[in-house]
């Protein structure tokens, strides 16, 4: 009994530590979570009592209860997507007023008033715009109309004035007041999906290098699960758009590192799928038995360092001219490794490598044509491969 008990105290002790390292982990991403939503939190608080000052002591608007539901609404929106969701609210608001008057007029007030009124608002907001936020805002405001309008008089214009207030001090403290940082939004969103292409990049060339078909699976199944962070780097590139026309504190940045980095976002999104096409072929030249030249591996080596390299840049603002030198170089390692002997699938991966690098440099701020003319330059002779390997 007592052995017994020393057993069950002994592995009562490890599930106290994972239970401790898993509170730890938990504790820490939510106050990641926290540190990284902090700023629209501050934002929205502003603007909220921003809005109910102007629409109840400046435009005398009584209860202007949608004045600050109309900031925070628009705040709540996706960075890169608030101008456009003002102008969805206002434009729902006016389908609601204009739907819920008219009909309102004609047929009087009543249960199945209220439905017809919805029903007509939110075809009307659907033809007008397809957009949910649009639908819902016609939808809201055709039923506060059928039902308030019997009790309160002139509500139709304070309530288009409280979301035209309520947007438009949303606008007022995400561009002037407490501006958005684009470099840091869109360095916040590239990280992840640049890193998660260097390390696979890194885990293939050691894969090749081992033959580890193993690890090359891992690699392409690991790329794969890229979806998330793509369309969060998509929408922070809007983000830091909106934030650098709207802003005037960053007006001179959308020509300079902001409008580069936010144009890179589509030739990354090539380069990663270049990249998976590059791994899956690497599993199947491993499987394969094909040849291997040692320059290879070095070729998806200097790759993910060009990747590396293009994010450090990236992120410090700088003209990213060693990242396209680095991209070149495996350019030059892959036509090394081509020339040396490739199977059908080697010759495959250096063509992706050629292709990857090209997306690269279009990344760095290269038009399409001078990115493919540096890449033929610097791969070399096209001639066949000196053993070339045949199934």
């Amino acid at each position: 009994m007592v052995a017994a008990g020393r057993r069950g105290a002994d592995g009562g002790a490890p599930a106290v530590v994972r239970l401790w390292e898993r509170a730890t982990v938990t504790l820490r991403d939510r106050l990641l979570r926290v540190r990284a939503i902090g700023g629209l939190a501050v934002q929205a608080g502003l603007a909220a009592a921003l809005s109910w000052v102007v629409a109840h002591e400046l435009l005398n608007i009584s209860q202007p209860v949608f004045a600050p539901i109309s900031a925070v609404s628009t705040l709540a929106a996706s960075v890169g997507q608030r101008l456009r969701r003002t102008v969805e609210l206002i434009i729902g608001v006016t389908v609601g007023v204009l739907i819920g008057d008219l009909l309102l007029v004609a047929i009087g007030t009543g249960w199945w008033q209220l439905a017809l009124i919805v029903v007509l608002a939110i075809v009307v907001a659907l033809f007008l715009a397809g957009s949910a936020a649009v639908v819902i805002q016609a939808g809201a405001t055709a039923v506060l109309i059928c039902t308030l309008s019997p009790s309160i008089r002139d509500l139709e214009v304070p309530r288009f004035v409280d979301a035209l207030v309520g947007g438009g001090m949303a606008l007022l403290v995400t561009a002037v007041l407490l501006p958005l940082n684009p470099l840091r939004v869109l360095n916040r969103a590239a990280r992840p999906v640049l890193d998660l292409l260097v390390t696979q990049l890194e885990a293939t060339a050691g894969a090749l290098a081992d033959r580890d078909a193993a690890r090359a699976r891992t690699a392409r199944s690991e790329l794969r699960q890229n979806k998330g962070e793509l369309k969060a780097f998509v929408e922070a590139t809007q983000g830091a758009r909106e934030a650098s026309t709207l802003s005037p504190l960053h007006w001179r940045e959308r020509h300079g590192p902001v409008g580069r980095y936010a144009r890179a976002a589509e030739p990354i999104d090539r380069a990663m799928r270049n990249s998976g096409t590059l791994i899956r072929r690497s599993v199947t030249l491993i499987e394969d038995g094909e040849p291997v030249p040692e320059s290879l591996p070095g070729a998806v080596a200097d790759l993910a360092e060009a990747v590396r390299l293009l994010k450090r840049q990236f992120a410090a603002g700088d003209e990213p001219n060693r990242a396209r030198e680095q991209a070149l170089r495996a350019v030059q390692t892959a036509g090394h490794a081509y020339r040396e002997g490739v199977g059908f699938s080697g010759a495959v991966v250096v063509a992706q490598v050629r292709t990857t690098v090209s997306d690269l440099l279009v990344a760095t701020g290269l038009t399409q044509e001078e990115a493919n003319h540096l890449v033929r330059g610097m791969f070399g002779e096209l001639r066949a491969p000196a053993n070339p390997h045949r199934d």
